[in-house]
């Protein structure tokens, strides 16, 4: 028994000399040049994620983009040599059964899923990880970075438990550990970003944890869209979608007219279309913080000002995204009987969402943030576009919307609707408040995404790297 006893602590003196080697070798391999960003989320709907990703491939680091690929991400990440997608296996098998049982189990498959998938990757110098959501995500990368003796850096979007609470309510047991252990993992972090000041402040006072700002802006391609490209895009569209068929099929020039734009018979020359619908568009990931009846109740208001004989265009409102609430408000949208205002809910592909926006004529915002403490990244997309948008009020929304300056902010269906009359009383006309708001959104210059970048999380990833 003796000998036995002793072979066996041998043994495990061995595996432990061995385990202590392999940490050596792999502590001590490279990794200065090369980060891991993850996202347990979507990678195609992380558009922040993805321009860090861009932006470290632009100052020559090698990128593993880490997450789930369930939409296609924007073709500057595809093409760029640098940045290596390392896609996670989906859980859709997870969600069956109780909401409980569903979160419980999805966070520890995560857990092991993240851990293996991070472990099978080079040594980074970092990791790069966005939150929400925190669990399982800050304690899996916050031990893949033990190991590796890398620096994690936390991207601070959201909290991770106030959106638990919008299933649960803020007093459920759940969501109360669920808050315990975001905060408790988030001091784990070696640095630490966040969406807007109020966050950062927030972090500060109730984690102890501090953060640097890094406001989100929009990518080189979000701009005002050539008539050009609109008419391309409204005829692509309006191959699968009605609102964008042509109010008159005309064989002129080089194409049909759209509902929004039309060919010169002569000259070929593209213009907008005499008599057309005003474009309003919104983008939603059709989940509990957005409520889209607010809109559909205020388009009701604005079809009423239209039969009454007020000057009013009519509408083509397109709402883009994909999320779990998507069927229930298509089920209200068709239950709906306009005659002058038509809704459609497509999914665009990366490179089409930018130009939708870029011929819009007016952006809606219905999200209200879990936390009240970040921005919604649709309204710094429509900004870079010069669109106006009309976002409903919550308490750090003036950090982005400057009522009366490059937008509205309203506070219920009644609100709104009496904003969309008065924007777009006279439409097309370029006198009024739309055409100012649009003016003043194009003469304001405020840092780009890439300067903003240089200047914030440059200096994080080089410090004692």
């Amino acid at each position: 028994m003796a000998a036995v006893g002793a072979a066996l602590a041998l043994a495990l003196a061995a595996a432990a000399a061995l385990a202590a080697a392999l940490w050596r070798r792999r502590a001590a391999a490279g990794g200065a040049g090369r980060v891991c960003v993850v996202v347990l989320g979507d990678l195609g709907r992380s558009p922040r994620m993805q321009y860090h990703a861009l932006s470290l491939a632009r100052h020559g680091r090698a990128v593993a983009l880490l997450g789930y690929l369930q939409s296609r991400p924007h073709g500057d990440v595809l093409r760029n040599g640098r940045i290596r997608l390392v896609p996670l296996s989906d859980l859709r098998a997870l969600r069956v059964g109780p909401k409980l049982l569903q979160y419980v189990l999805r966070v520890a498959v995560q857990a092991v899923q993240l851990l293996c998938a991070l472990l099978r990757l080079e040594r980074p110098s970092c990791v790069l990880l966005q939150n929400p959501p925190g669990l399982p995500g800050i304690a899996v990368a916050w031990a893949a970075c033990l190991f590796w003796r890398s620096k994690l850096i936390i991207d601070w979007h959201n909290y991770g438990f106030t959106l638990l609470s919008l299933t649960h309510g803020r007093n459920h047991p759940l969501v109360q550990a669920a808050k315990w252990c975001e905060r408790l993992c988030g001091r784990l972090s070696d640095h630490n970003l966040c969406v807007t000041q109020a966050m950062r402040e927030d972090l500060w006072l109730n984690c102890s944890i501090r953060a640097v700002t890094l406001y989100d802006k929009p990518a080189a391609h979000f701009k005002e869209t050539p008539l050009a490209l609109q008419h391309h895009l409204f005829l692509k569209l309006a191959k699968d979608h009605e609102p964008f068929r042509a109010v008159q099929r005309l064989s002129v020039g080089s194409g049909q007219s759209s509902a929004f734009t039309e060919v010169d018979e002569q000259s070929g020359e593209v213009r907008k279309a005499s008599g057309r619908p005003a474009l309003l568009v919104s983008s939603t990931s059709w989940t509990e913080d957005e409520d889209f009846s607010v809109l559909l109740e205020a388009l009701e208001g604005y079809e009423h000002s239209i039969r009454e004989g007020a000057k009013l265009p009519s509408l083509v409102c397109v709402i883009t995204g994909k999320g779990p609430l998507k069927d229930y408000y298509n089920g209200l949208i068709h239950q709906l009987h306009f005659k002058h205002i038509q809704i459609c809910t497509p999914w665009l592909e990366a490179e089409d969402y930018p130009l939708l926006l870029g011929s819009a004529d007016l952006g809606v915002c219905l999200h209200t943030s879990s936390s009240g403490l970040d921005l919604p990244m649709k309204v710094v997309d429509m900004f870079g576009c010069c669109l106006p948008v009309c976002a409903i009020h919550f308490a750090c929304l003036p950090e982005l919307v400057k009522h009366e300056e490059n937008g509205l902010v309203f506070k219920d269906s009644a609100e709104l609707a009496e904003q969309l009359k008065m924007l777009f009383f006279g439409f097309p006309s370029l006198e009024g408040k739309l055409h100012s708001f649009r003016e003043n959104l194009r003469a304001s210059k405020q840092p780009g995404w890439e300067e903003s970048w240089d200047q914030t999380v440059l200096p994080l990833l080089e410090h004692r790297e």
